[in-house]
């Protein structure tokens, strides 16, 4: 056979082949879905009997949770009671407790005040506690009791202490800048110190009143024993200036002295007598300060010091001395200088010229006739 022929019929084989093949493809798939149609309405039909007893048996249980809700109802209620009486006995246990804990904390805080542990410090005691105590210390003898009373008069004198410093701060605006504050403090504290020593509160007076007129007093008695000017002198010196400035403003002016004696019913000799004594009292401090536009200027910057030597004065004075003495010697001008502007004495002038003391004097007395002469001459000229 040949070639062509056995091609054909290959192919007839593989093309019944592939048909036989598809055939059986399309068999088992409808096998396939067949079954599972079948399933499908098994187990619709199963759901649809499950549903319909699930339905029943819903039906069944809510007939028993109605029965159940009933019986929670009541259980609820009962316990709620029980509870109830539980709490309100559980309460009055509690406030039994708490009113024993309380008579038990009252009854320890009445010991421990009526029985104290030990003495309470001096610096929480009230200041009428410590006066008395002060008082009661006082009236004991021997050396324990002068240190607790010392003690106690230092814890008194530390709480008047602002008193004692209002007092002075009061009466340091009346007075100069050139006093401290604390002078008059420490002069104040012992004014303090034997007011709390003097004090008497069976009179019914207050410390205050009775500490602040002594602590005053204090003061003023150091002032004054610092003055140097006598106390009368002070008075007339100020009946002196009330008088001056009463006038000064009755008058609009400045009185007369004849006006002023008059006031005062003084005579003049006696009144120009006590002025010239009331100025003693006037003190300034070269330290004291001026107070300027540019600022601060102490005193003592400002006040002429009279034993400086002036230099247009000196310088006026040289030139003098020069024109005097041109015309004379260098032996007799060495003479001037040295006695004159040095001070040299003429045993000294003559020391230094090997000359005697008697023939220094000569030559000096000779100079001063001529310097007189020539001086008369040119008066005139020397004055313009």
């Amino acid at each position: 056979m040949s070639t062509k022929k056995k091609a054909v019929k290959k192919a007839g084989k593989s093309a019944k082949k592939k048909a036989a093949k598809k055939a059986k493809t399309t068999v088992k798939k409808a096998a396939k879905a067949k079954a599972k149609k079948k399933a499908t309405k098994k187990v619709s039909r199963k759901t649809t009997s499950g549903r319909t007893k699930a339905q029943a048996k819903s039906k069944a249980g809510g007939a028993k949770t109605t029965k159940a809700a009933k019986t929670k109802k009541v259980t609820k209620k009962t316990t709620k009671t029980t509870a109830s009486k539980t709490s309100k006995t559980k309460k009055a246990k509690a406030t039994k407790k708490t009113t024993k804990v309380a008579a038990k904390s009252s009854k320890k805080a009445a010991k421990k005040t009526t029985k104290p542990k030990g003495p309470t410090p001096i610096e929480e005691v009230d200041t009428q506690e410590l006066w008395v105590l002060y008082r009661k210390q006082a009236a004991k003898k021997g050396p324990e009791e002068a240190r607790k009373l010392e003690a106690l008069r230092n814890t008194l004198i530390e709480r008047h202490y602002p008193l004692v410093r209002y007092i002075a701060e009061r009466l340091l605006q009346t007075l100069p800048k050139s006093i401290e504050l604390d002078d008059l403090i420490s002069a104040g504290l012992f004014g303090l110190m034997d007011a709390i020593r003097g004090f008497d509160a069976s009179r019914g007076i207050k410390f205050k009143t009775y500490c602040s007129t002594r602590v005053r007093g204090a003061i003023l008695d150091q002032l004054r024993s610092q003055d140097w000017v006598p106390r009368l002198v002070r008075l007339k010196a100020s009946r002196i200036e009330r008088s001056l400035q009463r006038l000064t403003a009755e008058y609009g002016r400045e009185p007369t002295h004849s006006e002023l004696a008059k006031s005062l019913e003084m005579d003049h000799q006696d009144l120009v007598k006590e002025i010239q004594d009331s100025r003693a009292k006037t003190m300034f401090s070269l330290s004291e300060k001026w107070e300027d536009d540019d600022g601060s200027v102490e005193k003592v910057e400002v006040l002429e010091d009279k034993t400086a030597i002036d230099p247009v004065r000196e310088l006026n004075r040289r030139d003098l001395m020069g024109y005097i003495t041109r015309s004379l010697t260098h032996k007799e001008r060495f003479i001037i200088e040295q006695y004159y502007q040095y001070g040299h004495t003429m045993r000294e002038i003559g020391e230094m010229l090997a000359l005697t003391e008697s023939r220094v004097c000569q030559i000096h007395s000779n100079v001063m006739g001529r310097l007189k002469g020539l001086l008369g001459q040119k008066h005139g000229s020397l004055l313009r």
